[in-house]
């Protein structure tokens, strides 16, 4: 099996928001901000073949899907579909994917799915030999969105998913379309639901499968996430984001499973480190996966 950290659009957010409660003086020194304010994010998304037999996608990031204005208002930078023309320079198409994975369906994170915009056009569905995997507690909260919330939905996309014919929906540690190859575990700090995906290393250590990689998805969106105090604005429960973020670390530490971000501008994949002060960062950071072997 070969992995690919495959580009999505980029974004610019507020570098405020994206950090929470930790002041500028802290953040700034970790992602500089332009006159706006806004820090320069990645949308990357972890492609993996073969995976049980399959091309699997781990998310699709933001895409293109917006129309102008709201391109402008969340800082998206290209107005091209920069995913399917990533997977293009991997050797996929999108017609090539078996599997999409999605932690949770927020638009950053799945509007990749949907073509790129057009004036008077519908949103339609890419991907058309997909199955789409979204974690059970997730997908009620996509259905009924809370107000705080409900903007980071795309409103047509449970329809679509729905209408494909090709949406499981995960409620335990495995799925029916990749079996124990894949392992997920669920967080709520950042919303209900929020579906971690573990690739299982090829190692077994007391019962324990050693080695593999996680999709943080947004419980670590980069680097400087990984110290367990710093969170974002956006996460609907801080304290218990912490918490679950400790307990997360804790374990990918011990079982030496790496990291994969999706926000971080520079770096895709890295390994969990732990000071003498218990504070956690990274190490053997790698900027991109090309055709990269698991093990």
């Amino acid at each position: 099996m070969k992995l690919w950290s495959i580009r999505g659009n980029s974004q610019k957010l507020d570098g405020g928001a994206m950090f929470g409660n930790a002041p500028r003086a802290v953040w700034e020194k970790w992602a500089a901000p332009d006159k706006l304010n806004r820090i320069e994010l990645a949308c990357r998304a972890l492609l993996a073949s073969p995976l049980a037999g399959k091309t699997v996608l781990f998310e699709t990031g933001i895409g293109a899907f917006f129309e102008p204005r709201l391109r402008d208002r969340y800082g998206v930078q290209e107005s091209s579909h920069v995913l399917i023309e990533s997977l293009r320079e991997a050797g996929f198409e999108h017609e090539d994917v078996d599997v999409v994975v999605l932690s949770h369906l927020h638009f950053d994170h799945a509007g990749g799915l949907l073509a790129p915009w057009s004036e008077g056009r519908a949103p339609e569905l890419l991907f058309p030999n997909a199955t789409f995997l979204v974690g059970a507690g997730h997908w009620e909260r996509a259905l009924h969105p809370h107000p705080r919330d409900r903007a980071s939905f795309i409103p047509e996309l449970p329809g679509l998913l729905q209408a494909s014919g090709r949406l499981e929906i995960v409620d335990g540690p495995y799925s029916q379309a990749l079996g124990e190859s894949v392992r997920f575990t669920f967080s709520d700090g950042h919303t209900p639901g929020l579906m971690l995906a573990e690739i299982v290393g090829p190692e077994q250590v007391d019962g324990q499968a050693r080695g593999g990689v996680v999709f943080c998805a947004d419980l670590i969106p980069g680097r400087s996430w990984v110290h367990v105090p710093i969170t974002m604005g956006y996460d609907r429960n801080a304290e218990l984001l912490i918490d679950e973020k400790r307990s997360f670390l804790e374990d990918k530490l011990a079982r030496n499973v790496h990291l994969f971000f999706t926000h971080d501008p520079q770096c895709a994949l890295a390994q969990v480190t732990r000071d003498e002060k218990g504070r956690f960062g990274t190490a053997h950071e790698q900027g991109e996966l090309k055709a990269r072997a698991l093990a």
